[in-house]
């Protein structure tokens, strides 16, 4: 039946009269799915023991502050005075379990007291959950990503250094090294570094400690990494090579003269597509001790006319090539390991999640140790935000060549609108705690689905 007009339309030019009252209304009532997966995972005892060997703890003790961070970046805050817009919010406040939330001065005064070892103990307990999941996983093949990423301030942060810095020249910044997992989409580690180093720094190392960690809890599976021509060095490719991990590494065109030459001399070209083709050859820089494999690939593009057009007549393109070289030592063809390398590109984009959703690229507190701890909950929100998604739903597809994520991912961002920031009143009708929410079918049954997928903690 079509409806009438005063049925669609209404007026709207009174303004309500406001009122604030004290009343358990929450503007978070998503926030009960990360409660449930919390007492999954047992977050809160998993973060205390992170933090036992400072001794006596303050009110707040350091593993809530911790867990306080968490949930402010879930929420989509970003600097720590933020907390005062929600600190009233039951929800929020069942979700930590407290009856009040810390001040800006109290978390900044406990994020000054953490020290190196419960960074240590942090960046363990931020392995072992990805570990967790990998085990659930069941995977053959595991494919890891390092790469690093500015963190500018316009502080002076302790640890900062003026380096490399693309988007703002000049400024101090932080300079982290990150391992990222591939078929989750998940940061396996990180190594918190100043911003005047080069990619490379203290990179041998991290790897392989990365590499024990997955090999101590899965032994059997097949590790293989990539990596960009920061990382092109006869150190790393022989770490990698000795370890027996299958890589692909992009080779540096300025530092290796030889390159040019070899391709201007090239006169045979194989093809993988009518823009794309390669040759390979077994070769050594000259301070290397081993010939490795390298791919030399070149795709045709087109050339921008910069002269004026005649609509009327047909205009011809002029096409060059961009060229990229590539070390690896894949037995594998050409075409399968040039996309297995472009696969790279996924981990820019957990990048851009962790700076645009997750805030890791503010600078909290003056204290090292405080800002690595900000990172942590940085890290821990991207991957607990995955982590809920992978507990509650299929894989979307298997194994790509280029090694896509298992599941296609919503951002935390697209959760939050969706799901998390809904309004919703906290009653107890018969004595039993009940949270209510606007009868929006498509939220009701979204939510209910995700708490059915989600396991009772044991």
């Amino acid at each position: 039946m079509k409806p009438s007009r005063t049925e669609i339309h209404r007026k709207l030019h009174a303004l309500p009269v406001l009122r604030f009252e004290d009343q358990r209304l929450t503007s978070f009532a998503g926030l009960v799915l990360f409660q449930k997966l919390f007492a999954l995972l047992g977050l809160r005892d998993r973060l205390r023991s992170c933090f036992s060997h400072l001794g006596v703890a303050p009110i707040f003790g350091h593993h809530i502050v911790m867990l306080v961070l968490v949930v402010h970046l879930l929420l989509g805050y970003r600097e720590l005075r933020d907390i005062r817009f929600y600190r009233d919010d039951p929800m929020v406040k069942r979700l930590l379990g407290l009856h009040r939330l810390p001040d800006v001065a109290t978390l900044s005064r406990v994020l000054a007291a953490i020290d190196a070892h419960a960074i240590g103990r942090l960046r363990a307990f931020s392995r072992q959950l990805c570990l967790d999941r990998l085990r659930a996983l069941g995977l053959r093949r595991l494919t890891l990503d390092f790469d690093g990423s500015v963190l500018s301030t316009s502080r002076k942060a302790e640890g900062t250094a003026v380096g490399f810095n693309k988007q703002k020249r000049g400024a101090r910044s932080y300079y982290p090294l990150f391992c990222t997992i591939a078929q989750t989409g998940q940061v396996f580690d990180l190594l918190h570094r100043p911003g005047n180093v080069h990619d490379s720094r203290g990179a041998g190392g991290f790897i392989l400690d990365c590499i024990a960690a997955i090999r101590r809890v899965l032994p059997a599976v097949r590790i293989e990494a990539r990596l960009d021509s920061a990382f092109f060095s006869d150190q790393i490719v022989g770490i990698l090579d000795q370890e027996d991990i299958e890589f692909s590494v992009s080779v540096p065109f300025e530092r290796l003269a030889e390159l040019k030459a070899m391709i201007e001399n090239r006169r045979s070209w194989q093809h993988f597509s009518e823009d794309i083709s390669y040759f390979e050859h077994a070769w050594k820089p000259k301070a290397w001790a081993t010939k490795r494999r390298f791919l030399f690939i070149r795709q045709s593009k087109a050339l921008q006319s910069k002269g004026p057009i005649q609509l009327d007549l047909f205009v011809p393109h002029d096409y060059a090539y961009d060229f990229k070289v590539i070390v690896t030592n894949k037995t594998i063809g050409a075409a399968k390991v040039l996309a297995y390398h472009n696969g790279r590109g996924a981990q820019e984009a957990v990048f851009g999640d962790l700076k645009s959703q997750c805030h890791m690229d503010y600078i909290a507190v003056r204290r090292l140790h405080g800002n690595q701890a900000y990172l942590l909950a940085a890290v821990l929100a991207h991957n607990l935000n995955r982590e809920l998604q992978m507990v509650t739903n299929a894989p979307d597809r298997s194994t790509t060549e280029k090694r896509s994520p298992l599941w296609i991912f919503r951002e935390l961002g697209t959760l939050r609108r969706t799901l998390i920031q809904r309004a919703g009143r906290l009653t107890k009708p018969n004595n039993r705690l009940t949270l209510t929410l606007s009868a929006n079918p498509q939220v009701r049954d979204e939510l209910l689905r995700i708490l059915d997928a989600l396991p009772d903690a044991a």
